[in-house]
């Protein structure tokens, strides 16, 4: 659990300052479940520069609570949390200070979203909380609040999780909260899990990631998990001591990101997607007399393919598609091995590329028009989705047939610049299980949108 908090003070000479305005934000990696916002009587004056920035006075706060009157909210709101702010060392030390004049001990683990800003999108230009979140998509308003900047920073902590592959925060997170190491009760972890779609991570005593899996349903597939009597299932059983969680919005993403952070992670009980999820590939040659063949292949990385298969009975399938929807010879896709004629030449619907009869031109013509739907090489495009809330939309993208990342933006907030596009991108490893599951994913289901970016058109 987060405390995700802003605070703004009078300035002054340091461990003088007094607390003007306090906004915090419960959060528990997803959603906001509690806050708190106030003004307060520092008792004492404001700095000149203070006042030009915030917009906050003396007259503003003469009837505003004094800190010991909403000291006992903020111990309440913060209680079991980690503290998250921009520029952590800060709120942290006006809080603890003004904790301590009250004869109270207020310690908390942080965690700085300046620090994690730079560290997981390095290379901005600015990591000031207005210049970053506007760099990356995100709004905000009432700058130099507390509500406005705190609320902007749940959204950048929100894209951070996101982007923390190695799952470094979660699992400092685990590691801290007491009520985490207590939740060993499988049902209770069943309880606590959505029913939407995403990546489940379960956790040893340690934080340590042991087994990762995506669901349409999270909460569906651990009670699958926490109820199955196999020999794996009872092993996770014992060792797991809690479950943590990412929303994804839809499918798509969730298989992307359970193939990525399986190989990057290694969790002990996922061996087996540790390994490639396709064994065949689509190639294609060109004979002597300038027809373009179709051939299913063992896979290979040394080759570049058209497109890839989980098994050989699924390319058979899928070859035996693609030949009947392009028109295309039984011969010249390898599914009616003959010296003469095809089988669907036999029956009038090959037009005769077996024979000689249609000419190269013509017959290569179709095969392009396939190798432009199938393949990846050299496109450019943007995959629309949703998102994990209402007014959110979730977007991949492949820049030149390369797999550059995902990441959300909320649809207030319209990205048109593709420069501001690829900083909301969470980078992400172009490998071939990642074109796999891209390609078999749109081949099977429906997006809200493909913008295709050299064109810039729609589908």
């Amino acid at each position: 659990m987060y405390a995700i908090l802003d605070i703004e003070t009078t300035g002054g000479k340091y461990n003088e300052e007094g607390i003007t305005e306090i906004a915090i934000y419960k959060f528990d990696g997803h959603q906001i479940v509690d806050q708190f916002a106030s003004l307060i009587n520092p008792e004492r004056s404001i700095q000149p520069f203070v006042v030009n920035l915030t917009g906050i006075n003396s007259e503003m706060l003469r009837n505003a609570p004094k800190f010991y009157e909403v000291a006992k909210r903020i111990i309440e709101i913060t209680e079991d949390s980690i503290l998250v702010a921009h520029n952590a060392k800060f709120d942290n030390r006006i809080l603890t200070t003004e904790f301590d004049r009250l004869g109270y001990n207020f310690e908390k683990d942080t965690l700085c979203t300046v620090e994690l800003s730079k560290k997981l999108i390095p290379d901005l230009p600015s990591y000031s909380l207005g210049k970053l979140v506007r760099s990356l998509g995100i709004p905000l308003s009432d700058r130099h609040r507390a509500q406005g900047d705190a609320k902007a920073t749940v959204a950048l902590f929100k894209m951070l999780l996101n982007k923390d592959a190695a799952k470094e925060i979660i699992t400092k997170s685990v590691r801290k909260d007491p009520k985490r190491q207590l939740e060993t009760k499988l049902l209770d972890m069943i309880a606590l899990a959505p029913t939407d779609t995403g990546v489940y991570y379960m956790h040893n005593k340690d934080g340590d990631v042991i087994y990762i899996g995506k669901s349409k349903n999270i909460q569906k597939r651990l009670t699958q998990h926490f109820t199955s009597d196999n020999r794996k299932s009872k092993r996770i059983q014992l060792e797991v001591t809690t479950v943590s969680f990412e929303k994804t919005g839809n499918e798509l993403i969730a298989l992307l990101k359970e193939s990525s952070e399986i190989k990057g992670l290694k969790p002990k009980y996922n061996r087996a997607l540790r390994r490639t999820l396709f064994h065949y590939q689509l190639n294609s040659f060109i004979d002597a007399e300038g027809y373009i063949h179709l051939k299913i292949e063992k896979a290979d990385a040394r080759k570049k393919p058209i497109t890839t298969f989980t098994n050989y009975q699924q390319a058979k399938t899928s070859l035996i598609n693609i030949t009947e929807k392009y028109n295309l010879c039984q011969k010249l896709t390898g599914i009616h091995t003959t010296s003469g004629s095809c089988f669907n030449y036999n029956i009038k619907e090959c037009e005769g590329a077996c024979i000689g009869e249609e000419s190269p031109l013509e017959y290569n013509e179709k095969v392009t028009s396939f190798l432009e739907d199938y393949s990846f090489a050299n496109k450019s495009m943007l995959i629309i989705d949703k998102g994990r809330d209402l007014d959110e939309r979730s977007v991949i993208l492949v820049e030149n047939g390369v797999y550059q990342g995902f990441g959300y933006y909320n649809l207030n907030y319209q990205i048109t610049n593709l420069d501001i596009l690829k900083s909301i991108i969470n980078p992400m490893k172009n490998d071939r299980d990642s074109q796999h599951i891209i390609q078999s994913y749109l081949k099977k289901r429906k997006v809200l949108k493909i913008v295709n970016l050299e064109k810039n058109t729609t589908n």
